[in-house]
């Protein structure tokens, strides 16, 4: 790449977050005409592609699993923001965000990231490679998590539809951080290795030939990264009564919402794990995509719980049987994938006509 490419590069990637912040600080509360949506979108495009490349530089500099381990928890940490956003003064017509929210990001990263990164990867080597003991570990991790918290709600008699009682809803929550806690301890200090790219015999990774970021740069990306994630979330906010209205006026389903939202939140884990794929480091792919799954519930749901006190309307977190049909198939379909740790073309594709379907079913249950 030469040093203008290298230039330019980074001068939008740092405009970019910068300009994408400004035009949500100045349209933060407005009402917002068609041409102004259409600016905010393009901007948390820019947004998006500036977290993927700031997100890289950092993991350039920390090493695996500590960079997709970044993208994860700063992705969450903004997305719990948002969904408490969107249910302060909604009512009982946002009662479900959380619950819809969660569970397209649990469908998206473990379908839709997980399938186009393994299509990715065995498009160039024919075979995708990865280590099947941490893919293994924070499988179960996402299906306990996943169950704990968007299925048994459907099940539990302290009170009538998918709700918990206040202490169910507090074991619930204490639960899902003290596993997210054991998962990262377990990921980045005890068995730091299940989580590393797997390397082919007589192949050299191109990161192993590029020179590691300095520590300003590295650190100059994390404060761009933060912007960039808060101009994301920020700018998918002010997008979003525009979603509503159009998911209102179109007669489908308010889940709809939660799906579109999760969509534009996981867009830098979404490209991030597909650049990682196509360099042939499918662990760092399954690092972002199950990493985000478990930090979109082991965060999200204990501080949903904590903002719950005064949020009004109730807390639905139960899936209806649809969504737990398709959850059950996403871990029976997921665990067939990575315990052998390698894949082909069948899997990427198998894993992606799950998450077609629930695109499909979302919009037409």
């Amino acid at each position: 790449m030469s040093s203008s490419t290298v230039s330019l590069t980074r001068q939008w990637t740092t405009w970019g977050p910068v300009v994408a912040a400004l035009v949500l600080v100045a349209a933060w509360g407005r009402d917002l005409p068609g041409f102004a949506v259409g600016l905010i979108a393009l901007c948390l495009l820019a947004a998006v592609l500036a977290a993927v490349h700031h997100a890289e530089v950092i993991a350039l500099r920390v090493g695996e699993p500590y960079g997709s381990l970044v993208l994860a928890v700063a992705v969450t940490v903004i997305e719990v923001g948002l969904i408490v956003t969107l249910m302060v003064g909604g009512g009982e017509k946002t009662s479900t965000y959380a619950r819809d929210t969660v569970f397209a990001a649990v469908m998206i990263t473990c379908n839709g990231i997980v399938g186009l990164s393994l299509l990715v990867g065995a498009l160039r080597n024919r075979v995708a490679v990865f280590n099947a003991e941490g893919s293994g570990g924070a499988l179960a991790t996402v299906c306990t998590l996943a169950t704990m918290t968007l299925v048994l709600p459907s099940f539990t008699t302290s009170h009538s539809g998918p709700e918990f009682s206040g202490v169910q809803l507090a074991f619930a929550a204490v639960a899902s951080i003290c596993l997210y806690g054991v998962f990262v301890g377990v990921q980045t200090v005890r068995h730091r290795d299940y989580f590393l790219p797997v390397p082919r015999p007589g192949q050299e990774s191109e990161d192993d030939h590029a020179d590691p970021p300095t520590r300003r740069d590295a650190w100059t990306s994390l404060g761009l990264l933060v912007v960039a994630l808060v101009a994301v979330v920020g700018n998918a906010k002010l997008i979003s009564p525009t979603i509503e209205d159009g998911v209102q006026s179109a007669g489908l389903p308010k889940a709809v919402v939660g799906v579109v939202i999760a969509l534009m939140v996981l867009l830098p884990e979404t490209l991030a794990a597909v650049r990682a794929a196509r360099r042939d480091r499918m662990q760092t792919s399954l690092n972002l995509a199950y990493g985000s799954a478990i930090a979109s519930i082991g965060l999200t749901i204990p501080a949903i719980a904590l903002a719950s006190i005064w949020l009004p309307g109730p807390l639905l977190l139960g899936l209806d049987p649809l969504h737990m049909v398709l959850l059950v198939l996403t871990g029976v379909v997921s665990a067939l994938t990575v315990v052998p740790g390698r894949a082909t073309l069948l899997q990427g594709g198998v894993h992606l006509a799950i998450f077609a379907a629930f695109v499909f079913l979302s919009f037409s249950p």
